[in-house]
């Protein structure tokens, strides 16, 4: 047996528990070892029956001298175990575990972990866990010491795991992968050591110390592989450099024919692209920016550039309406230089015989007929087909998996390669997940964007917020924003507000007056375009809607935004919603809705009053609450990470040394080689 041997194959206990295991992907041994506790029992006080005292919480020990069943008038039933040591006997009381006493009989040693209390004139013990031990000498390993406890998911216990994980430890051969030199370096504990604290620490220094040295090497794994990913595109994959100096003239002649002027950031992003677009290894290049920073401006002159050198552009987003956002875009900037776009979702209707987006089976024709293909996953199918692709624009990019983007890659040969994101993505962040990539940022808004003005609003203040609303409709023709976390009404979360209810709630009750339009995700594409159109031209003065507006929705002349239940919301994604309004020229707001009732939830959402940066709100969002919610929801993004924490700057900055200092020598070390490359082959991408 090794790290390497599969579950199955230790034995049928194993074997019936496989499609549970499975499902939580757990299917070696190593996966078993590395799913780690989330947190562990505190049993370090063992103590003889007779000197404990009511209100104790002590693990004692001892024999069952007698066992009882107990039934009620209310069909209860009681289960009393006396059991005794050489300083005196004690009662443990358990309630309505009839199976108990088919486990536990008179004259087995067991011990009891739980509280010490007082009925009558007897002692007694509410039992919080317990285990029959083949002895006084034998190992407890559920009622004493610092007892791990996991996450239970498909009818695996804490006491499944606990029960099978620690034979697996003490029959382990384990060799380490990593360099002695990097273990002795960045004081870690050997592989072996930090397998067995991590499940069964003897204090909590030495949990810690396990959860570190796991964290190390995921980092510097990933890191490693996204190095070998880089270093891969530079040496082997070649392709077509763009003539810039050539085209320059007419690139200046676009950009001075938009009706704004540009940032100096984006000024600086377009002059990194066309860097790299004049290179013949393929552009990997990241570009960030707030809500409304004009990433697609300057996506627009990439995609112009490629046109000028006679190729073929394709532009892909995550959502049908962000796609028919940056189609709309696109042909506002570029359809007046003559270029030809495309728009292909999974609604759209098929085009025109002679376009090269085609239906299956479609022949082709030999004349190009788009120079832009704009679309959702559509684009990664066949009847998407490129003549001459030579630039792949993927907005939102931490929205599709790596197969999607490779795949969309492929219809190319080695195409340059744009990636843009709204996500403010923290630094510990980048420099784990994405280090394969450049990296260009906008930190500055157009010139005109004024700043949101945010308040996180009591709901004692409900009432005379939505009358300063329906004032601000009627008055300035205003347009508002109203977002719910869900569709429909949550039988667990019955106090968050819900899309479809409060629609008609507001309607009916608030703003009977107003014209109120309704939008979430499970509406059909003609719908939703159907919705968007109506507030685009102010026939609908309120929409309520899901975060689905989140990402693809301009209308300037929006100014108002209400989120409900805020407190459900990452910072990161409240920034975003937030940059719905203030797109126009006039002043805008935004208010936050929350129940909760926790200083340290209503002093995390105050953040939004006083800051502004997205960047600076990602990073608290990471502190607070972790890469998952700050991405939202964990298939959006959230990194793949089993144990390392990416708040951790420190571990995440050493591994990354490490892992510099490692890849020369990679193959030297042959079993850290394989675990790196392994992590460098995409997963299959359920997005």
């Amino acid at each position: 047996m090794d790290l390497s041997t599969p579950l199955a194959a230790l034995g049928p206990v194993f074997r019936m528990k496989r499609s549970a295991l499975s499902k939580i992907g757990l299917e070696t041994v190593e996966d078993l070892l590395l799913y780690t506790p989330f947190r562990y029992d505190n049993n370090l006080i063992v103590s003889k029956i007779g000197p404990t005292q009511p209100g104790e919480t002590v693990t004692i020990q001892g024999n069952v001298i007698k066992t009882s069943n107990v039934f009620t008038k209310k069909k209860l039933t009681i289960q009393r175990i006396i059991i005794e040591d050489e300083t005196g006997s004690i009662e443990a009381v358990f309630f309505n575990q009839r199976f108990l006493l088919k486990n536990v009989h008179e004259g087995d040693f067991v011990s009891f972990a739980g509280r010490i209390d007082r009925f009558g004139n007897k002692k007694t013990i509410a039992v919080r866990s317990y285990e029959v031990l083949k002895s006084e000498n034998s190992e407890a390993i559920h009622t004493i010491g610092l007892v791990p406890i996991y996450s239970e998911k498909n009818g695996l216990t804490s006491k499944w795991f606990r029960n099978r994980i620690k034979p697996l430890i003490d029959n382990l051969h384990v060799t380490d992968y990593l360099p002695e030199s990097i273990i002795h370096e960045n004081q870690l504990m050997s592989l072996s050591a930090a397998i067995s604290s991590i499940h069964f620490p003897k204090t909590l220094t030495d949990a810690e110390r396990a959860r570190l040295r796991f964290s190390f090497d995921e980092l510097l794994i990933r890191n490693a592989a996204a190095s070998i990913r880089k270093k891969k595109l530079l040496e082997k994959e070649r392709a077509v450099p763009f003539e810039v100096k050539k085209n320059k003239p007419k690139i200046q002649k676009f950009i001075k024919s938009l009706p704004f002027e540009l940032t100096s950031a984006q000024r600086k992003a377009i002059d990194d692209i066309f860097s790299d677009l004049s290179k013949d290894t393929p552009m990997n290049r990241l570009l960030e920016g707030d809500v409304g920073s004009g990433k697609t401006v300057v996506a627009s002159v990439a995609a112009y550039l490629a046109y000028l050198n006679g190729f073929q552009v394709a532009f892909m987003a995550p959502t049908e309406i962000l796609a028919n956002q940056h189609f709309l875009t696109l042909s506002k900037f570029l359809e007046p230089q003559g270029l030809k776009i495309e728009l292909l979702t999974g609604s759209s209707k098929k085009k025109d015989k002679g376009s090269k987006i085609k239906e299956k089976n479609q022949p082709p024709t030999p004349k190009r007929q788009f120079d832009i293909a704009v679309g959702t996953h559509a684009l990664i199918h066949k009847r998407a087909e490129f003549e001459k692709m030579g630039l792949v624009i993927i907005d939102e990019q931490q929205r599709f998996g790596v197969e999607q983007r490779a795949i969309l890659k492929e219809k190319g040969t080695n195409p340059h390669l744009l990636s843009m994101t709204a996500t403010p993505i923290p630094r510990t962040i980048f420099l784990t997940i994405y280090a394969d990539l450049a990296l260009s940022v906008l930190d500055e808004l157009p010139v005109g964007r004024k700043r949101v003005k945010t308040w996180l609003t009591p709901e004692e203040k409900r009432e005379n917020g939505y009358k300063w609303i329906a004032e601000k409709v009627k008055g300035e023709k205003s347009q508002v924003f109203i977002v719910c976390p869900f569709i429909e009404p949550s039988e667990t979360l019955s106090t968050v507000k819900a899309a479809k209810e409060e629609f008609e709630k507001l309607q009916k009750e608030v703003f009977p007056d107003l014209n109120l339009g309704l939008l979430h995700g499970k509406m059909k594409a003609a719908e939703k375009d159907e919705v968007i159109k109506n507030f685009r031209e102010g026939k609908v003065d309120i929409l309520v809607a899901t975060p689905v507006i989140e990402v693809g929705i301009d209308i300037p002349t929006a100014d108002i935004i209400v989120i409900e239940a805020a407190d459900r919301f990452g910072l990161a994604q409240l920034h975003q919603l937030r940059g719905r309004v203030g797109r126009g020229d006039k002043e805008s707001y935004c208010l936050l809705f929350s129940d909760s009732k926790s200083d340290t939830t209503r002093e995390r959402l105050t953040y939004l009053q006083t800051i502004s940066d997205g960047a600076k709100l990602a990073e608290i969002d990471l502190k607070l609450r972790g890469p998952g919610d700050m991405f939202g929801t964990a298939q959006h993004g959230a990194p793949d990470l089993r144990i390392a924490s990416l708040t951790d700057l420190t571990t995440v900055e050493a591994a990354a040394k490490a892992a510099e200092k490692i890849l020369p020598q990679l193959d030297h070390y042959l079993d850290l080689k394989e675990r790196i490359e392994q992590a460098d082959i995409p997963k299959v991408s359920k997005d």
